[in-house]
């Protein structure tokens, strides 16, 4: 619900009693006092889906574009025309509830914080996203995340787009890629900070640490993660409630991979920094989107038919870009799903084909199959199987190596070292 103060010019009250009088609002009239050209103010409780509805009613009516209107959410009306009222609409509009432009608008912009305070938080939660990533500890990384300020400039792009409000869509860009860049490069210097003071021991593969490497194999999966994060952020600013959570969502899409790029060039491993930067501007392109997407479908636009035709080909040519640039880069994400189905699909021969040979020895016991890659994710290689076989004290097996790696190498792409490590087992007992 909100409580609506309308500002009426001289000679437009009557204009304005008529509408709320048509429509079943309870309103309340008071002087307006302050000599300007306004001579009263208008006071009267909507529920949500109404304010836009009766706001284009009243600048139609003579009250024109600029109109002066505060919106304010109220909590209870208890009079019975309000009820009616809420039914009315509610049986008008079946649609989800949403608030109207001119508070969408003044939601996004707010939802930046000051220049200073935005670049504070935004190298804060990147240091803490490193550190995170390094410790391998998701509750840490989590932590990054519920910092970040970044769902600000997401929505205000978008926002400003559908509504055609270059000024906030610029704000917004302008954030976004101040965010970007300064995550990334907060984050290098930490590491590097980190890799210098020895906080981390020398000869760590930092590509291996889990919380890190899932950062290093973006794939089309990232992509659903991206757009649903952006739908999400545009749902929620336009119905109106808190977005906390999901800015949460939105930063988890980019502030640790932006962080994995940073710890990856700190170490040298160029190829990994690319494919997390890769993952970091699918997600940044992805959540603009299908904010843009969702808005525009909700139907956020200019009421000015002038402005909405200007507005629409601007929202095409914009998501046509984001459209194109996600498909381009869609090209490497593709080569890496590719490239994990391939390497799970030889693990699972290979643990399939190590069982049939183990199953025809007698004795043997299969403990565990271990896979040793080469080259820096996301595009590795198998280069050894490592199978560790139980037996008895006074068993041998001689050439069960040699019968493993054939069996092995039938299905691989690339010649695979097979190497067969035994342990010794005394089993006593039933």
């Amino acid at each position: 619900m909100r409580l609506v103060q309308v500002s009426i010019p001289a000679g437009k009250r009557d204009t304005v009693i008529e509408v709320l009088d048509d429509e079943g609002v309870d309103y309340m009239l008071t002087d307006e006092t302050s000599g300007r050209e306004y001579t009263d103010i208008a006071y009267f409780p909507l529920p949500t889906k109404a304010v836009q509805p009766i706001l284009d009613e009243l600048r139609d009516a003579g009250l024109g574009d600029d109109a002066h209107a505060v919106i304010i959410d109220a909590e209870t009306d208890t009079s019975r025309r309000y009820e009616q009222l809420e039914a009315k609409f509610d049986e008008q509009n079946d649609e989800t509830e949403r608030i109207a432009r001119e508070e969408m608008r003044t939601t996004a912009h707010e939802m930046s914080p000051e220049f200073t305070t935005f670049v504070a938080m935004t190298i804060i939660s990147a240091v803490v996203a490193a550190a995170g990533l390094l410790l391998d500890s998701p509750a840490v990384v989590v932590g990054s995340m519920v910092i970040a300020p970044l769902i600000g400039p997401a929505m205000e792009t978008s926002v400003g787009t559908v509504l055609g409000d270059r000024e906030l869509f610029r704000g917004g860009l302008k954030l976004q890629i101040i965010g970007g860049v300064l995550t990334i490069a907060s984050a290098t210097a930490f590491a590097l900070a980190v890799k210098v003071g020895f906080l981390v021991p020398p000869g760590t593969d930092v590509t291996a640490i889990s919380q890190i490497s899932g950062r290093l194999t973006p794939d089309f999966l990232s992509l659903v993660v991206a757009l649903g994060a952006g739908a999400a952020g545009a749902l929620s600013i336009a119905s109106g409630v808190s977005v906390a959570l999901v800015g949460v969502m939105i930063a988890a899409a980019l502030v640790p991979p932006a962080a994995a790029v940073g710890i990856s060039l700190a170490w040298g491993h160029p190829m990994a920094a690319i494919s997390s930067a890769v993952l970091v501007l699918v997600n940044i392109l992805s959540i603009n989107l299908s904010g843009l997407v969702v808005l525009w479908y909700m139907g956020y636009r200019p009421k000015n038919w002038f402005e909405l035709d200007e507005t629409r080909s601007a929202l095409a040519k914009r998501a046509g870009v984001l459209l194109a640039a996600i498909l381009v880069l869609s090209v490497f994400l593709g080569g890496v799903t590719y490239t994990t189905v391939q390497s799970a699909g030889f693990q699972q021969d290979a643990r399939e084909d190590v069982a049939a040979v183990l199953n025809d020895t007698e004795g043997a016991q299969l403990l565990d199959v271990a896979f040793e890659t080469a080259g820096t994710p996301p595009f590795t290689s198998h280069q050894r199987v490592v199978v560790t076989v139980g037996r008895p004290a006074d068993a041998a097996y001689p050439g069960l190596a040699d019968r493993l790696s054939r069996r092995i190498n039938e299905s691989a792409r690339t010649p695979v070292e097979v190497q067969v490590r035994y342990v010794e087992t005394d089993t006593a007992g039933a």
